[in-house]
């Protein structure tokens, strides 16, 4: 509240001071050259951001140091009209003295204190480090010199008029410590600017995008206050430029995302640019000009139509180059491509690095990669408007680029859609061989760990079944070995024990065996051992026989060991099912190889009849995956059905 009531008392100032002015029957001129204006402009727009600052930022000392300052300017631009009509009016000289006191030791301290100290702070209110504290103090310390400078003046600022109170009669007697003043004043605005190059070189996407406000206010005040320094003399007009610098602050702190400010800073640097080489031209080929041509040539006009002519076709140009340093190089997206291809032929390279690069090259202030609504890598922080661009390689989907619009864009603009164009296909195929070698090594561990427990099924069969019994075998044969004299029946006993154990011992054997790989395929080949299982699987268990039909092409070349098996495994668990489930008295087996082998199973049982996924189905499901094969199961309008196949790269035969 306290923010606001000193906002308004900075309006009621203005309005008072330009009521005076109106009535002294001062012009404009006149209000300008006595610093009214000036100093109303900069009072009013130092007191209001002050107060919106300190609204807003309450914590914030800026915006408090704003509120002073406009305070200060405000009560000076009163004080000059106020002055004026009380000399006028013949009031009291020592009320005149007052006023000139007060309008001499106000004003100088948003130059002196106010905008450096804003620099500093800018924009979170805190030093940039704890180094550059003592340059706060520092500041805060030598702020009242120039506000002695300007308030110990012995001389009366309008003639006739008195002088104001505290002024120093041997005033130039210090002029070693006004000089040094003045320098201190201008050290104190280059402390400051030094500061805030310190912050953008420090700073966050955010932060560097807050101090390109302040930037484009001092770029706007060096485009008034340059071509006016350089050709006459600055005129008050130039002042104007100042109250600029506390709106960008301002704005910068609320209202970060009001716009993509970088468009703006890039614009009006490539002008300043062109302008400063337009004006050194000027200046020396008018040199030039006056110092050889003859006095009828129109020298000045010749030069002026000779630089527009050359500064046409090359504002183009430097605008490009100024885009380049504010957007990075969307503009030669080519230069990224072949970045990207040079980052990704390095082993260590991943999606991050990616969009860690893209999103530096483009200057984008978000970049994440997206598949099956999963972030892959991202890069920055999610602005409120996003924006996919599709990944595609070989017209199948690798997922999207979700893309941070600018602050005050819409949507994409048509240089990074153009840039963006070119990048999608190597990042497509980036995230294609993420995504393939991530698979490829989610497959590794599954086949390390499926091993792992098949190892630890044979051990536990080998130990709990296959161990005990060869133990038991061993003990018989020492004991028939040992009775076999003393007492032949006894031993004749142990002998039978001795066979009965040894077979058990085989069959254990014999089902491990199985258990590893079909011996069936071993002896008969996969043709042969699925005809062997198909005879085998011929009858139901209500006792109805099921005419299985094997339908397989002439030849069949040499497959890999993990096919056949899984083959066979999958044909053979889908008749069983056949068997035990459907209630078909047919099925057919089917078996065709090329580029690939395709197996499949169907039977004439109930049509679109309810399946219930079992363990059986997973089974299966799971073997067709292990080998990168596809697998299908389900009822149909002539039956159950089960279809697997896999990739095939037949094996030269022997």
């Amino acid at each position: 509240m306290s923010a606001a009531a000193l906002g308004v008392f900075v309006l009621l100032e203005v309005i008072a001071a330009g009521v005076l002015c109106i009535v002294l029957g001062w012009s404009w001129q006149d209000a300008l050259e006595a610093f009214v204006v000036t100093n109303s402009a900069i009072g009013l727009s130092l007191g209001s951001c002050g107060a919106i600052l300190a609204w807003h930022r309450p914590r914030n000392p800026i915006g408090w140091l704003f509120v002073a300052g406009g305070v200060a300017q405000a009560t000076s631009a009163l004080a000059a009209p106020l002055g004026a009509l009380l000399h006028q009016a013949a009031a009291p000289v020592a009320v005149q003295r007052l006023l000139i006191t007060i309008f001499s030791w106000s004003w100088p301290w948003a130059i002196g204190l106010v905008l450096p100290l804003a620099l500093l702070l800018f924009p979170d209110g805190r030093p940039v480090s704890r180094g550059w504290r003592w340059v706060v103090i520092a500041v805060i310390i030598t702020a009242p010199l120039f506000p002695l400078q300007m308030g110990t003046f012995p001389g009366p600022t309008e003639p006739g008029y008195p002088t104001g109170y505290l002024t120093i009669p041997f005033y130039d007697l210090l002029q070693p410590l006004w000089t040094a003043t003045e320098l201190r004043t201008t050290l104190a605005m280059f402390l400051g600017l030094a500061a805030v190059v310190v912050r953008y070189r420090r700073g966050s996407d955010v932060e560097r995008r807050q101090l390109l406000w302040l930037v484009l206010a001092v770029l706007v005040a060096l485009i008034v206050l340059l071509p006016w320094g350089l050709v006459a003399n600055t005129p008050v007009e130039v002042l104007f430029a100042i109250p600029l610098i506390p709106i960008a602050v301002t704005v910068a702190i609320v209202r970060v995302q009001l716009l993509d400010i970088r468009l703006v800073v890039s614009r009006l640097l490539a002008w300043l640019i062109l302008l400063l080489a337009v004006i050194v031209a000027y200046t020396g080929l008018a040199a030039l000009v006056g110092r050889f041509a003859t006095p009828r040539l129109a020298g000045s006009a010749l030069i002026t139509a000779f630089l527009v002519l050359l500064a046409a076709p090359l504002l183009p140009r430097l605008q490009r180059l100024v885009d380049g340093a504010v957007y990075g190089e969307r503009g030669d997206p080519a230069s990224v491509v072949s970045r990207l291809d040079e980052q990704l032929a390095s082993p260590d390279a991943g999606l991050q690095d990616v969009v860690t690069t893209v999103r530096s090259a483009l200057r984008l202030p978000y970049l994440a990669i997206e598949r099956d609504n999963k972030i892959l890598a991202s890069d920055g922080q999610p602005p409120e408007r996003v924006h996919p661009w599709p990944l595609n390689r070989g017209g199948k989907s690798e997922g999207q680029l979700t893309i941070g619009l600018r602050p005050g864009e819409r949507e994409l603009a048509a240089a990074d859609r153009r840039a963006l164009a070119m990048l999608a296909d190597p990042v497509a195929v980036s995230v294609h061989s993420t995504v393939v070698s991530e698979e490829l090594q989610a497959s590794r561990e599954r086949i390390v760990a499926a091993r792992e427990e098949e190892r630890r099924r044979l051990r536990r069969e080998l130990h709990d079944g296959l161990g005990p019994t060869l133990t038991g075998i061993a003990f018989a044969a020492d004991a028939a070995a040992n009775t076999i004299d003393d007492d032949p029946e006894q031993s004749q006993e142990l002998l039978t024990t001795l066979r009965r154990d040894t077979r058990a011992a085989l069959a254990d054997v014999r089902r491990l065996v199985d258990n590893l790989r079909p011996p069936a395929l071993d002896e008969l080949g996969l043709v042969g051992a699925l005809r062997q299982r198909a005879d085998q699987l011929s009858w139901r268990a209500d006792g109805a026989s099921v005419k299985v039909r094997l339908d397989v092409q002439d030849e069949v070349p040499a497959l890999p060991a993990a096919i056949e098996v899984a083959t066979y495994r999958i044909a053979t668990e889908a008749l069983t099912n056949v068997v035990r489930h459907s209630g078909a008295t047919g099925a057919l087996v089917q078996l065709r190889c090329a580029e690939r082998l395709e197996v499949s199973i169907t039977d004439n049982g109930p049509p679109n009849g309810r399946w219930a996924p079992g363990v059986g189905l997973h089974a299966m499901r799971e073997r067709a995956a292990e080998l990168g094969g596809s697998f299908q199961a389900g009822p149909t309008p002539a039956g159950g059905q089960v279809v697997a196949s896999f990739p095939l790269t037949p094996l030269p035969t022997s």
